[in-house]
């Protein structure tokens, strides 16, 4: 059932010409994990402290969920599991990992829909952000990447983390010396998701040529990912409430100040940083440091230079 929908969908696709299809190549570019942290990392120096430590914490434990249920179940993506199945090449390139569940609609719950979740929110935004979230999911089966159990599974899962996530924050309202165990447990569960996917042993499927058809240690990357991301957003998540105590009760002069300058620190760690990190340290190792030295930079290095300059 789930291939002929998409079979369904690629028909129209293919006859609906490129407008249809660039629309929703957007929509699926706004659900990219880049994109998500860039966002999040915005509302949180700039917009609402608040609201950005509880989307940033959402979606940091987000992906380790995410990473731990793709290489516990190995899902094929589809046009490995049917030769029928031809995904859209652009969307193609950014279809990496596994395929159940979508991790691209499991960001878009985390970002659009921690929003949507949130009663204190004006209605008409919460509504305008659930459309959003569903477009994202919609794309992934309209551009052919994953199937609709990957979204449906990506999006519940999403929302009833961001459920979670807020119930945690009132809590730590009520307990705030109770944040070094929070961000012990949620390490420790990170770590142990890495490790897991670091000694599980992948399915070894060839094609009549002989060839792997899916390499699980590469498919594993995207969970080492979501661990260097979530450890790096705890440490720093603690330390600053500890010892910074940035506030976004500021003027529109510095919340632009801090847009431009956090931006620019944020794509020199992404751009120069990450890759050299990547090259000088292999496999999975590479990849969990230099994404928690991308969140640890938004949750604490950024704020702590924030409190530092303008305080002067």
């Amino acid at each position: 059932m789930d291939i002929r929908i998409l079979l369904l969908l690629q028909d129209f696709r293919n006859g609906a010409g490129a407008c249809l299809t660039n629309f929703f190549l957007k929509m699926s570019d706004i659900g990219d994990m880049s994109f998500v942290l860039t966002a999040t990392a915005v509302i949180y120096w700039c917009v609402s402290k608040a609201f950005g430590q509880y989307l940033l914490m959402g979606w940091s434990g987000s992906r380790v969920v995410n990473g731990l249920l793709k290489v516990a179940a190995c899902v094929y993506r589809p046009w490995i599991r049917d030769a029928r199945i031809i995904p859209d090449g652009e969307a193609l390139v950014k279809a990496t990992g596994y395929s159940f569940p979508s991790g691209h609609s499991m960001n878009a719950a985390s970002l659009y829909g921690g929003g949507a979740v949130r009663k204190e929110l004006p209605r008409a935004l919460r509504v305008a952000l659930g459309v959003i979230v569903a477009l994202i999911a919609f794309s992934r089966n309209f551009l052919g990447v994953h199937t609709p159990q990957d979204i449906l599974v990506g999006t519940i899962a999403g929302l009833l983390l961001m459920r979670l996530t807020a119930k945690l924050m009132k809590w730590i309202e009520t307990h705030p010396g109770k944040d070094i165990l929070v961000m012990c447990v949620g390490i420790g569960i990170a770590v142990a998701v890495a490790v897991y996917a670091a000694v599980k042993n992948y399915p070894t499927d060839y094609d009549s040529a002989g060839k792997l058809l899916v390499d699980g240690a590469k498919m594993a990357n995207d969970t080492y990912k979501g661990v260097g991301w979530c450890i790096g957003f705890l440490s720093g998540w603690v330390l600053e409430r500890r010892f910074i105590g940035f506030s976004t009760d500021v003027s529109m002069t510095t919340r632009l100040t801090r847009l431009a300058t956090g931006l620019l620190g944020h794509y020199a760690v992404s751009l120069i940083l990450v890759p050299l990190l990547k090259s000088g340290i292999p496999a999975a190792g590479g990849t969990i440091t230099s994404c928690f030295l991308q969140m640890f930079y938004v949750s604490f290095v950024f704020p702590w230079c924030v409190k530092r300059f303008e305080s002067r």
